[in-house]
């Protein structure tokens, strides 16, 4: 019977996968985006993503785990100290995968797959947003609307009167 035996082997031994899948990792927490193949980016983003999760809570022993996987201290000092409190507040969902077509040599699929909170690319700030939205209906009455309430109503003043100086004092 073959249950629970759903993810990809990628074609390559036991040992052979949990290595070069613990490489990508650490080289992926290192550099916040790698290039691979598609079907290698989606089994390290089940690989990894459990970690990203377990370094929200920096213990020893959960530090211990992540090591136990990344084998790579360094990437799991970085993981603990920079990725950890970027992530802090995300339920999930911390790697993306962007297709970059096919490979010349052998037609696999490529893509990049990186670290959500690192790439500013596709972070949009709603505060920066100047430009206002833009609708055909009922634009002028709205617009007319607001312009009233905000414009204070102010009363027409008169010059003051210049007292005419005569020579008379002089």
């Amino acid at each position: 019977m073959r249950h629970n035996k759903k993810f990809n082997h990628l074609g390559r031994t036991s040992s052979h996968r949990k290595a070069m899948l613990a490489n990508m990792a650490a080289s992926l927490i290192m550099h916040k985006r790698i290039t691979t193949t598609l079907a290698k980016a989606k089994a390290l983003r089940v690989y990894v993503e459990p970690l990203i999760t377990k370094s929200k809570e920096d213990t020893t022993h959960s530090r211990r785990t992540v090591f136990a996987y990344l084998k790579d201290k360094h990437a799991v000092s970085e993981l603990f100290r920079d990725v950890a409190t970027k992530v802090a507040t995300r339920p999930g969902g911390y790697t993306r995968i962007l297709k970059t077509g096919t490979r010349i040599g052998d037609n696999a699929e490529m893509c990049f797959i990186e670290l959500v909170d690192y790439n500013t690319t596709y972070v949009t700030d709603k505060k920066d947003s100047g430009q206002a939205k833009r609708t055909r209906r009922g634009a002028s009455k709205a617009k007319a609307e607001t312009t009233a309430e905000v414009k204070p109503k102010v009363a027409k003043q008169k010059p003051a009167e210049e007292t005419p100086t005569t020579e008379e004092n002089a």
